[in-house]
């Protein structure tokens, strides 16, 4: 496993930060703060996501997906994917894909305390390595590719650099998804942001590049674009707290294009 790097902030130790947990260094916690203090909202943002996760999770096992694979998967938290499937579908699977080597670490400390070797594993890879990856995650025999895979992207994609490589990367994975998978992302956006927000987050994005992490809030078309010829369940492509409120708890209903982030899920027919 690559050495931790603790000379940068790293997104999901800060994301980690954000929700509370303990899988973070100093100058995760000093950059937390310092961009709290740019952008107020992005400690309920982070809780936005987490519970849009968990909403679009039981949405798919209610839905038949019975396995996921969850690329970007990060720091182990509360409402793990695993965690919130096997609430609804006790014999449910899950593999995790993560790059950074804490998140990886804390996941199959977590798993070996736990979780189910038969049911649930932990990769260190970069996703963008689609192949290596998808052999991996095959490899485990947690999944089987012959059934039908949830696919999670959640607030991973834009921080995806090149940025220019991302429409190929998700649909190298879609093409991989035998059919009736279901894939679900959640991602930044400036589009339609009320004007404090917008402000805000923009400064917010460039002390994340300041730090040299890739940061890059796409308009909801490209979004959109990721899904390819995937069938969007209602209500498409929507801001996280509009999103199947009905399936679990939902920060900000009142004021939902604050959070900056859309989602949503598709069915690949």
């Amino acid at each position: 496993m690559d050495a931790v790097d603790l000379d940068h902030p790293n997104s999901a130790r800060v994301y980690d930060y954000f929700l509370g947990g303990t899988a973070n260094w100093a100058i995760d916690r000093v950059f937390g703060d310092e961009l709290s203090k740019l952008v107020p909202i992005i400690r309920i943002g982070a809780r936005v996501n987490r519970e849009f996760l968990g909403r679009a999770v039981r949405h798919a096992v209610r839905n038949g997906i019975t396995q996921f694979l969850d690329l970007g998967s990060g720091v182990p938290t509360v409402g793990n994917v695993h965690e919130v499937a096997d609430t609804i579908d006790p014999e449910s699977r899950c593999v995790y894909v993560d790059c950074e080597p804490v998140a990886v670490a804390h996941a199959k400390v977590l798993l070996e305390r736990h979780g189910d070797p038969a049911r649930q594993a932990v990769l260190h890879a970069d996703l963008r390595d689609v192949d290596a990856v998808w052999k991996a995650a095959l490899a485990t025999r947690v999944l089987d590719p012959t059934q039908p895979i949830g696919l999670l992207m959640v607030s991973v994609l834009h921080f995806l650099d090149p940025q220019e490589e991302v429409p190929g990367v998700v649909a190298a994975y879609r093409d991989l998804l035998p059919p009736g998978s279901q894939l679900v992302i959640s991602h930044a956006t400036f589009d339609a942001v009320p004007d404090e927000q917008l402000r805000q987050f923009q400064a917010g994005v460039e002390l994340y590049r300041q730090a040299g992490i890739a940061a890059s809030p796409r308009d909801r078309e490209t979004i959109r674009s990721y899904f390819g010829d995937f069938e969007l369940a209602e209500p498409g492509l929507t801001w996280l707290p509009e999103w199947h409120v009905n399936d679990g708890p939902a920060l900000l209903r009142e004021q939902p294009a604050a959070c900056c982030f859309v989602g949503g899920l598709g069915v690949k027919r």
